[in-house]
């Protein structure tokens, strides 16, 4: 019995690695390529998402904008039009997780600083405070690359709209004013059709990691 195994062993070793191979390719053939979910307003917290939408199932897009950047240029939705992008927003005198969420950008930014097809988004939720040539400092001392990277200030209410109606990612402040929110952590991937398809903790070096292979995952998806 033994001599009949000494026999065919070679065989049996040739079969078994041929065998793996035939069932490595079977399961590559048949599991599914991963895709991103498209957000909608109801399957968001509600607490992050605007009454007026809460309850939305659908179609949901990003709304069109007119905002400002740090080079004092108009940014509107049309920059962004083909492109994917990652959202966020913050503020430039914000000592907690702002310097944590800008670092993470900048990282977005240079890990894919040769990618044409993602750029970047962050709005600023003190635009009385946060001019021009204030997030232009910022801009220039965070590393911030003007073809990559917008920072935007402009109206309040257009910018708070934003992050709840469209965005689905702040919290109102609840405490009486009307276009008052406070600061999110979020970051919100869009797709080149407007639509939200992802949110990762910007202050979470995992989920930055997360963001950029979803980012792969839509640009497959996308060709």
């Amino acid at each position: 019995m033994l001599q009949f195994f000494a026999k065919y062993k070679f065989f049996a070793v040739v079969l078994f690695v041929l065998s793996a191979i035939i069932i490595s390719i079977i399961y590559s053939i048949l599991k599914p390529d991963r895709k991103l979910p498209v957000y909608e307003p109801e399957m968001v917290n509600t607490e992050l998402v605007d009454s007026t939408v809460q309850y939305v199932r659908k179609y949901h897009k990003i709304a069109d904008f007119k905002l400002t950047n740090q080079n004092g240029e108009e940014v509107t939705q049309d920059h962004y039009q083909d492109k994917i992008y990652v959202a966020d927003f913050f503020f430039t005198t914000c000592q907690t997780i702002c310097p944590i969420m800008t670092g993470h950008m900048k990282e977005i930014q240079d890990r894919l600083i040769d990618d044409n097809e993602v750029l970047l988004l962050s709005h600023s939720v003190t635009p009385k405070i946060d001019s021009v040539a204030r997030l232009k400092k910022y801009a220039v001392k965070k590393g911030v690359i003007d073809t990559k990277w917008n920072l935007v200030t402009g109206d309040k209410k257009q910018i708070y709209d934003l992050a709840r109606k469209s965005y689905l990612a702040a919290k109102s402040d609840g405490d009486g004013g009307p276009y008052d929110m406070v600061h999110t952590e979020n970051f919100v991937l869009v797709d080149k059709q407007k639509r939200i398809r992802g949110f990762y903790d910007g202050t979470n070096p995992e989920d930055i990691n997360r963001l950029i292979e979803d980012i792969a995952i839509l640009k497959k998806e996308e060709e």
